[in-house]
């Protein structure tokens, strides 16, 4: 039995802080850490684990709690919106388990996240207890500046465990269970972020796009180049080729040429189209990011 927690941290230009939040993951016996990427112009972080549920909460705990003790969010320039130091914290089935289960552990570390660092918790995805709070972006609002002012005056900000009032550090959390999710990112060859955002409003589904399509525009100014950032939430009703081609057809018609694309954390073996035009484009792709792959070296190495 395994379950996989993708928690995102706010810090993505100090790899001493993710290594020490990475090793504060292996520290439980049982906790796997598979992946970890990091971008500097988001300035966030994604590590990717798995472990047993019996352990998984622990792990991901102990995480929570470094971040917290590293991450002062209140210095954090970034392109990514976020609430937290970490910012969100999915627990995912992969093997044995179900979804119910994963949102019973989101539920348990919610309530131990409030207790132990008093950090307030908003619930999303399948964990939700609102149904305005299934959707991360409802949840996530504006972000930290933003939350911290609406918190004790709005009502339909308050969390949903914990008083409303952020902590001083580490903001808010929003703590999820979901299916696979799969981060897909085409690199644009302009510095115009409105066209990625121009892009990104086409091919989302809240703004009658592709279904389980989200995407927001993004600018890479470390590279000179614009991205369109996906989170496919159903891979197999829209897959990575069919987000792409939406993508580089918008594209083609405002003009601008696809430097590239990323797939951040993991993906399984079945979302993976090696004949697809967007395969010979990934940038630095490794047979490490198939979860399949990392899960049978795990396997072999344990026996």
């Amino acid at each position: 039995m395994l379950v996989e927690c993708v928690p995102n941290f706010s810090e993505g230009r100090k790899p001493e802080t993710i290594e020490q939040i990475a090793r504060a993951i292996k520290s439980v016996p049982g906790a796997v850490v598979l992946d970890r990427h990091m971008d500097a112009d988001h300035n966030r972080s994604v590590i990717t684990f798995v472990a047993q549920p019996e352990v998984v909460v622990e792990a991901a705990l102990r995480a929570v709690e470094k971040a917290t003790d590293l991450i002062d969010l209140r210095k954090h320039i970034g392109q990514h919106p976020r609430l937290g130091a970490t910012d969100v914290l999915p627990f995912v089935p992969v093997r044995g388990v179900t979804i119910e289960k994963c949102v019973a552990l989101a539920h348990e570390a919610g309530r131990r996240i409030w207790e132990e660092l008093s950090i307030p918790v908003y619930f999303y995805e399948r964990a939700a207890l609102r149904p305005d709070r299934m959707r991360l972006e409802n949840v996530r609002g504006k972000g930290f500046e933003r939350l911290r002012e609406e918190i004790a005056t709005n009502p339909e900000r308050a969390p949903d465990i914990g008083t409303p009032r952020l902590h001083e550090t580490a903001g808010a959390i929003a703590v999820g269970a979901r299916p696979f999710l799969i981060a897909f990112n085409v690199n644009l060859r302009t510095n115009d972020v409105a066209i990625a955002r121009r892009i990104s409003r086409a091919v989302r589904e809240r703004d009658g796009g592709l279904p389980f399509v989200k995407a927001l525009g993004f600018e890479l100014r470390s590279r000179g180049l614009v991205q369109v950032s996906m989170n496919l939430t159903d891979y197999e009703q829209t897959t990575i080729g069919r987000a792409f081609e939406a993508v580089r057809e918008e594209a083609n018609r405002l003009g601008v040429e696809i430097a590239g694309a990323e797939i951040v954390g993991l993906l399984p073996r079945a979302a993976l189209d090696r004949s697809a035009p967007y395969f010979a484009l990934i940038e630095n792709f490794g047979e490490t990011a198939v979860l399949e792959n990392l899960l049978e070296a795990a396997d072999t190495s344990s026996r």
